[in-house]
């Protein structure tokens, strides 16, 4: 993902997300592990939706591999925050959801960032191939 700010218009859908009173860190403002997990409750709360993901029984699931955060401005506790989802590119095995959190009401993303996830079998942990429903889905975030 580029450096640039994205708006809500590069994005495919969007979740809602409830700040909370402990995201705050000594400074007033959102922890920057919390912008983290945001993002990975948003992705894997956007596959279970989809049907794609139960993490107790699904054969197989995504691995982060590498992820990364660009901060723009502050979020803080009490506001609520729209995550910003779309994908950049589906591979073999892997996809790239790219992420932006937005403070409620604004245009502009407050911070925006990736996961790469690589899918393997539960059981194995071997790379498994992004096809059927699974591949259908993430296609309709590709931007």
């Amino acid at each position: 993902m580029a450096k640039d700010r994205p708006s809500r218009a590069d994005f495919a859908t969007f979740r809602p997300m409830q700040t909370r009173w402990m995201d705050n860190d000594i400074y007033g403002h959102m922890n920057n592990v919390v912008h983290y997990s945001l993002f990975d409750t948003a992705v894997n709360g956007w596959l279970m939706d989809q049907g794609l993901l139960d993490p107790t029984i699904s054969e197989s699931y995504g691995l982060v591999v590498e992820t990364g955060c660009t901060y723009h401005a502050q979020l803080r506790y009490p506001e609520p925050v729209h995550a910003g989802l779309r994908i950049s590119q589906i591979g073999k095995s892997s996809v790239r959801f790219e992420i932006g959190l937005f403070a409620d009401g604004e245009n502009l993303a407050a911070a925006n960032g990736f996961f790469i996830h690589v899918y393997v079998n539960r059981e194995s942990q071997r790379p498994v191939p992004v096809e059927g429903a699974r591949r259908t889905a993430f296609e309709t975030l590709v931007m």
